[in-house]
């Protein structure tokens, strides 16, 4: 496990040029999350919901969401001591609950299973006060260092 490798990919400081394969938009997500612990196939991370976030109703945007399961999920390979965080393969986002501005979301991502070619990771959003589940991801992604596709 490399928990400088996690703590490079969540740094709320980070440019995209130091979040490998990152745009700005994925930067500007993750600004303000925390990284509460990190070990063996496991990130726990929070955030507090803001207006730069949130829809103009006041809740935090799906898009968000799906971007910080995208990048937390990658740095659970990190932790995990895969050598690569992978490409994508598949994103599902199931939300169950809104939460508003103001409120602290924590943010789980654990390693499902790592194979030689293909990663799955769950990443489960709770609102902090109550422990109620916000959205939980499935992401899965091949971890191939080269590829023929």
């Amino acid at each position: 496990m490399d928990p400088d490798a996690v703590r490079r990919t969540l740094e709320p400081t980070a440019s995209p040029a130091d979040i490998s394969g990152s745009t700005p938009y994925d930067s500007f997500v993750i600004s303000g999350v925390r990284l509460e612990a990190a070990e063996h196939g496991r990130v726990l991370c929070s955030f507090v919901v803001t207006p730069r976030i949130a829809s103009p109703q006041g809740y935090l945007l799906s898009g968000v969401t799906a971007s910080l399961a995208d990048q937390l999920g990658s740095a659970v390979f990190f932790s995990s001591g895969v050598g690569t965080s992978g490409v994508s393969l598949e994103i599902s986002v199931s939300y169950v609950d809104t939460a508003a501005i103001g409120e602290e979301i924590e943010v789980e991502a654990k390693l499902l299973r790592a194979g030689k070619s293909v990663g799955v990771i769950s990443v489960d959003f709770r609102k902090k006060r109550s422990g109620k589940l916000m959205a939980q991801a499935r992401h899965t992604k091949y971890l191939a260092v080269s590829s023929r596709l």
